[in-house]
């Protein structure tokens, strides 16, 4: 399956699915909401450090290099994403400002820098939204002020965990967009 980079640096260039994984794209048209919500939010997508999680093609960390941000990290489990993502970073020629790690997202383990934005696309129905989010915030990956965006599906129940606060909520289709902050804790 092809997919396009909307806008930006690259906009209109093709890039590739992993074949033969159940892999869910973002929809161009969701993509397209999210991004524009992105490049007129906080923090600024452009200057911004972009991790994408469940990144299957990469595509949300290409368009965020496309429109922008200095830095994007992929993280997938399957080596099929991990190869795709890898071919579509070299298609882009964008080696030098992407990169990707095979990981598992529940074990990432502590970050060498913090992110900006978060864009993460966990599995439909998997669960994994939460710990996701669990583990981000307690392993360093977030910068003060962080954004993350969690795509989950339009029909999935979403209660923000202890410790985040659930902005805004968008429905493009079959897929719900969640804006979400780690909440400042007092002292």
């Amino acid at each position: 399956m092809s997919l396009r980079i909307i806008a930006g640096l690259h906009r209109g260039r093709r890039i590739l699915a992993p074949a033969g994984l159940a892999t869910r794209p973002t929809s161009d048209r969701a993509r397209e909401a999210l991004f524009g919500i992105l490049e007129h939010g906080q923090p600024p997508l452009r200057g911004s450090r972009f991790l994408d999680l469940f990144a299957g093609s990469g595509a949300a960390a290409l368009e965020a290099i496309s429109r922008g941000a200095v830095e994007a990290l992929c993280i997938d489990q399957a080596s099929a994403a991990v190869a795709a993502i890898r071919a579509n970073i070299e298609t882009l020629g964008e080696a030098a400002r992407v990169t990707v790690l095979r990981a598992d997202v529940s074990r990432l383990g502590k970050a060498s820098r913090p992110f900006d934005i978060v864009f993460l696309d966990p599995p439909y129905g998997s669960g994994f939204t939460a710990p996701a989010l669990a583990n981000i915030a307690a392993d360093g990956w977030l910068a003060p002020g962080a954004l993350v965006v969690a795509e989950i599906a339009a029909r999935d129940r979403f209660e923000a965990p202890l410790g985040w606060a659930l902005e805004d909520d968008r429905r493009y289709g079959a897929a719900r967009l969640l804006f979400l902050r780690p909440e400042l804790v007092q002292s």
